[in-house]
């Protein structure tokens, strides 16, 4: 038996470990150059291979990149927060209510994806825009004298298209949630007298809170790092710290310096994701 279990154990390994040698070499090594790159030092074209902490240092301490992580921490956050209490609804009409042809309205919310993510921000600009197309419908309405300068080139902008751009990712995970709920567990809280809204926080929220915790993983990481929205639609009021890590590694060609601000950042989403992930669990237990 033992020998037929490192036979197995040998024959897993041999089909893993392509795939496992890929992945280090496509994602663990870049990420280990970053962080390789954040202890360096740079003067112009010439690397200074020598370990220090100032550039974390900086990162941490200069007020400019302290107001960039927060900003871009809270729109974050209301992005998330925002998505997935707009996703719940739809994939719980899917799940509960939908009998026939639910592929094709799964189908339906993978639609945005035919087209580019740096189109639908584009497209974004010109509904938001000066002289786009919700400032020409509320003039031609009556309802403002003038276009509004309020809703494009600020952070209510960047929150308005991430959300709408990160929307059917988090639809997808919580229908899948909603979709593994046992329909009889719901019926037993009925016959107990349960109505609907107490059997919907009492056993459909917590029994959904997997695919609500992976909603709002797969939402608030690449949120905190996206760059394209915040510089076409941001504004001054809107850009957040992947920008300025963008400028390091260009304009300001202080590679370094970016290296720590994205490391930086990186720690500080995991610490949250990681908080998300045990509040999710333990509230996922819950079920009374």
């Amino acid at each position: 038996m033992t020998q037929g279990l490192s036979r197995e154990r040998k024959q897993g390994l041999s089909l893993i470990s392509p795939t496992l040698f890929y992945a280090l070499l496509m994602l663990a090594a870049p990420l280990l150059m970053v962080v390789t790159f954040s202890f360096w030092t740079q003067n112009y074209l010439d690397i200074d291979r020598t370990l220090t902490l100032a550039n974390y240092h900086e990162a941490w301490t200069q007020p400019i990149y302290l107001t960039l992580m927060w900003r871009s921490l809270k729109i974050s956050v209301i992005v998330t927060v925002v998505t997935v209490l707009l996703a719940f609804p739809v994939a719980y009409y899917l799940s509960f209510y939908v009998t026939q042809r639910k592929a094709l309205w799964l189908f339906l919310i993978t639609v945005p994806f035919w087209t580019s993510y740096l189109l639908r921000v584009f497209l974004w600009k010109v509904i938001l825009g000066y002289n786009g197309v919700l400032n020409s419908f509320l003039l031609k309405l009556g309802l403002i004298d003038e276009p509004l300068t309020v809703i494009l080139y600020n952070a209510n902008a960047v929150v308005l298209t991430l959300a709408h751009a990160w929307a059917p990712f988090a639809i997808l995970p919580i229908f899948v949630a909603l979709e593994k709920i046992d329909r009889s567990l719901l019926e037993a809280a009925e016959d107990l007298g349960d109505g609907p809204l107490r059997r919907f926080f009492r056993v459909t929220l917590p029994l959904a809170m997997p695919g609500v915790v992976a909603a709002t993983l797969i939402v608030l990481i690449p949120t905190v790092g996206d760059f394209i929205t915040p510089k076409l639609v941001g504004g001054t009021d809107g850009l957040m710290i992947a920008n300025m890590i963008q400028i390091q590694f260009g304009k300001a060609n202080n590679a370094p310096l970016g290296a720590a601000l994205a490391v930086s950042s990186m720690l500080v989403v995991a610490l949250i994701s990681v908080m998300i992930y045990l509040a999710g669990k333990r509230f996922g237990g819950k079920v009374q």
